[in-house]
């Protein structure tokens, strides 16, 4: 019987001081309220050669004009974003997928959401060189990178969204598409969550 009195104190005694040392339960990302990126205050801005970053085109969604290859940018920039954005944990990104109309220029009709049509980072500098980060996962500019945006495997765009951690807030978010057919690229909601 002492055995077991013993062991019970032990094991309360672990208890409280493990509730001491972690708050008592495992902390969200303390973000708060989920805050949803004003969408129409973005900017399209094109990428040129050597990753240069060119001058805002108009607020948009979108790119203005077609992708001409696969893995081709659409660079957006975020509209000033709160102070305590570091402190959520969770990101939500959705988009949709367009290929051409018959004039080769405007938009034609959406493609179905689904595996290997883009994907997304987050970009904290304008660093020629840098701006897609490692071939696979996050990198010190690119503290996010998923693929799959919208499919099956892209759980970035599920409710849940993926984890992360941000240092300072980003500038600007980079899809990429996956295939040529993928002309265009319009997001549809960046939410920062715990």
């Amino acid at each position: 019987m002492k055995k077991i009195s013993v062991i019970l104190a032990i094991l309360v005694a672990l208890t409280i001081v493990g509730c001491q040392t972690t708050g008592g339960a495992a902390k969200s990302g303390g973000g708060g309220a989920p805050y949803s990126v004003d969408l129409s205050k973005m900017q399209f801005c094109p990428v040129g050669a050597g990753d240069v970053v060119g001058a805002p085109i108009g607020e948009s969604t979108r790119n203005i004009e077609p992708l001409t290859k696969a893995w081709d940018d659409v660079f957006l920039l975020f509209p000033e974003l709160p102070a305590n954005i570091t402190s959520y944990a969770r990101l939500t990104v959705r988009a949709k997928y367009y290929g051409v109309a018959a004039d080769g220029k405007s938009v034609g009709d959406e493609i179905e959401q689904g595996d290997s049509n883009a994907i997304v980072s987050l970009i904290y500098d304008f660093n020629p060189g840098d701006l897609r980060g490692p071939a696979m996962g996050p990198g010190a500019n690119t503290p996010v990178k998923e693929f799959n945006v919208g499919g099956f495997s892209g759980i970035i765009s599920t409710e849940k969204g993926i984890r992360m951690r941000l240092t300072k807030p980003p500038k600007a978010i980079l899809f990429q598409n996956n295939h040529a057919g993928v002309k265009f690229i319009e997001v549809t909601e960046i939410t920062f969550h715990d």
